[in-house]
């Protein structure tokens, strides 16, 4: 079983202008970006037509939570520009959170309300992990646990990298919400505390998690797609092609050996 393989924008947002780079990726062997804001702010459609006309499509875009919950109408309007599937909120900023499964069950609502109006559009709502979402709280739970135990209609875009760095395990969480995960990033760490040079992020197959480990997990999973990412890589070029190569062989990226 093989995937379409989307590169995650926001890895190479340090190295402008962002269309230059997309007939390369598309060369790499990628059949997707998932782009973050502001790359597509000024104009969805026009960045849309222009990743198609890369020879690559949009599958789900990185948003604010803020904005899904505030306006969930304008930004599946966003999504229908850019020929996008799944809106993906991906974060809390650190002087909002609090340590209380309240809390992180009102995330799960905010998200959760907006999951209802992009069904009723033919959309998607998947929350986007990193590390703090797998620190326990005083009582034991983990904020992962509330944000998506308020409903099923909210999915999950799964990123081992920030599972590693959170102290959990990647392998465990792809059980658990196999039936809501519905993209896969490949996410590399040289190691569990996030030090060292690119912040201690790598390409894909470069760090210390054990992929082929993972894939027959990731098989299990109802995931549409997976996606590379690096935070902070010196060389977007040789991340995009180590990670894209990496997940051929592999055998999950289309035109897999």
């Amino acid at each position: 079983m093989s995937y379409p393989l989307a590169y995650q924008l926001y890895s190479s947002r340090n190295f402008p202008p962002l269309g230059d780079q997309l007939p390369e990726l598309a060369a790499m062997g990628y059949d997707a970006i998932e782009p973050w804001l502001p790359a597509y702010e000024a104009d969805p459609a026009g960045f849309g037509r222009q990743v198609r006309a890369a020879g690559m499509r949009i599958i789900g875009f990185h948003m604010p939570l803020d904005g899904l919950a505030a306006d969930p109408e304008r930004w599946c309007d966003i999504a229908e520009a850019m020929e996008a599937e799944v809106l993906i909120p991906p974060f809390v900023p650190a002087e909002e959170r609090q340590p209380k499964p309240e809390f992180w069950r009102g995330v799960g609502e905010r998200l959760a309300r907006g999951a209802e109006v992009a069904e009723r559009r033919g959309l998607t709502v998947a929350w986007h992990n990193h590390d703090f979402e797998y620190a326990p709280l005083p009582d034991g739970t983990r904020p992962i646990e509330h944000i998506l135990g308020v409903s099923d209609a909210v999915k999950f875009e799964i990123d081992c990298g920030w599972i590693v760095r959170g102290g959990a395990d990647p392998a465990e969480e792809l059980r658990r919400y196999a039936d809501r995960i519905v993209a896969i990033q490949l996410k590399d760490t040289a190691g569990p505390d996030g030090m060292g040079t690119e912040d201690g992020w790598r390409a894909t197959g470069d760090g210390i998690i054990d992929w082929e480990a993972l894939v027959p997990l990731m098989k299990e999973t109802a995931a549409t797609h997976v996606v590379a990412e690096h935070d902070n890589p010196a060389d977007w070029r040789a991340f995009a092609a180590r990670s894209a190569d990496h997940m051929r062989r592999l055998g999950l990226a289309a035109g897999a050996a």
